[in-house]
């Protein structure tokens, strides 16, 4: 089981900035699938983006342009620059990880670092 550690939340302005960085242990890193999902309030844990072994992206639409997922597989850390920022992007962004052949929501989860978007 890969522990994991988020930080970079906090409160932002709409259309300020923020990254977030999670950091992994373990030896297996690199061959993870890492994701980046939110719960906003009363709502379900939904994908923001993920990003697989070999560095190719996938985010979701409602971020496109905006949420950039990159990983740094030396450093066991996966990011998440987010540009743009909009009040409907508050919520605890959990980080996760999962070997290949584990389903997607399934692996290991960080305790989720908050994003409050407000003026």
């Amino acid at each position: 089981q890969v522990q994991l550690v988020e930080s970079g939340g906090g409160l932002v302005q709409p259309g300020g900035s923020l990254k977030l960085s999670c950091a992994a242990s373990g030896t297996m890193f690199s061959i993870y699938r890492m994701g980046w999902y939110r719960q906003a309030p009363g709502k379900q844990r939904d994908l923001v983006a993920d990003i697989d072994s070999n560095g190719t992206p996938t985010n979701v639409d409602s971020v496109k342009g905006r949420f950039t997922i990159s990983r740094d597989n030396a450093k066991n850390t996966v990011y998440l620059e987010m540009n743009s920022l909009k009040a409907e992007d508050t919520g605890v962004y959990y980080c996760n990880a999962r070997h290949p052949l584990i389903l997607p929501r399934g692996g290991s989860w960080g305790q989720g670092t908050q994003v409050t978007v407000s003026s």
